[in-house]
C-alpha cells in the first residue's frame, strides 16, 4: 500500500513483540513486516526483507544493541532504526544517537507517542523525548562534569556494562569476540579512565548508575 511504513521488531520477549505488534497493527499506515529475537535473526531479516523501520531492543542476546545498530547503520544507511529500552534516558540515549540511530525511547513510553516516532523517523527525523532533549543540553551545557562512563569508548562501555552483570573475563571474551588478553587490556584501561581499582568498584559504580539490569 503506497505509504504504509514498514517495521521490523527486534525483541528477545516474544509477549513484548505481541504487545508491540498489536499497537502499531491498529495503524492504518503501519505495518508489521518481520519479528526477531537477537542479533542473527535481526540481520537476517533485514537482508531478506525490505522495511523502513526498525525497532530495536538496546538489550539483546549475544552482541548487544549497540553493535548490533553499527552494523545496520554500515549496511542500510537509510534505514530509521528507534532503540527501545527498560532504561532511561539519561543512561544509554546519548551513546546510540552518536552512533546514528534515529531515536530511543523507553519501554514506559505512551502507545500514542510510539506510533508518533515511528512516523516521525520513517519520514527522515529523528525522535527525541522532552527528557532526552535535556540530558542532551545538559551535556553541552556541562562536558567537563558528566558521569565518567559518558566518556567512555563504545568497547570500553560494552565491558562496563558487561562487569557490572557479572560475567568473567571468558565470558566477556566469547561475547564480544576477542581474545581474554585483549579484554584483561580493555579492563586495565577502564579502571584507569574510571578512577577505580577493582572489578567490585565496577560493579557497584555499574548498578548504582542503573546501567544494568
Amino acid at each position: 500500500m503506497p505509504g504504509m511504513t514498514r517495521v521490523m521488531i527486534v525483541d528477545d520477549h516474544a509477549v513484548v513483540r505481541e504487545g508491540l505488534k498489536m499497537i502499531l497493527e491498529g495503524q492504518e499506515d503501519i505495518s508489521v513486516v518481520a519479528e526477531a529475537g537477537d542479533d542473527a535473526g535481526t540481520l537476517t531479516r533485514a537482508r531478506e526483507q525490505p522495511m523502513d523501520v526498525i525497532l530495536l531492543d538496546v538489550s539483546l542476546p549475544g552482541r548487544s544493541g549497540l553493535e548490533i545498530l553499527k552494523q545496520l547503520r554500515y549496511q542500510y544507511p537509510d534505514l530509521a532504526v528507534l532503540m527501545l529500552s527498560i532504561h532511561p534516558e539519561d543512561q544509554y540515549a546519548v551513546r546510540f544517537l552518536r552512533a546514528g540511530a534515529s531515536g530511543y525511547m523507553t519501554k514506559e513510553t505512551a502507545p500514542a507517542e510510539l506510533v508518533a516516532a515511528i512516523r516521525k523517523v520513517a519520514n527522515g527525523g529523528r525522535y527525541v523525548s522532552q527528557v532526552l532533549a535535556e540530558c542532551l543540553v545538559e551535556e553541552l551545557e556541562r562536558p567537563d562534569t558528566a558521569e565518567p562512563h559518558t566518556r567512555l569508548s563504545d568497547r570500553e562501555y560494552q565491558l562496563l556494562v558487561r562487569i557490572g552483570q557479572g560475567l568473567k573475563p571468558a565470558q566477556i571474551a566469547e561475547e564480544l569476540h576477542v581474545s581474554t588478553k585483549t579484554i584483561s587490556t580493555y579492563r586495565s584501561r577502564l579502571l584507569e579512565k574510571m578512577g577505580l581499582s577493582s572489578n567490585a568498584e565496577l560493579v557497584q559504580y555499574a548498578v548504582r548508575q542503573g546501567l544494568v539490569d
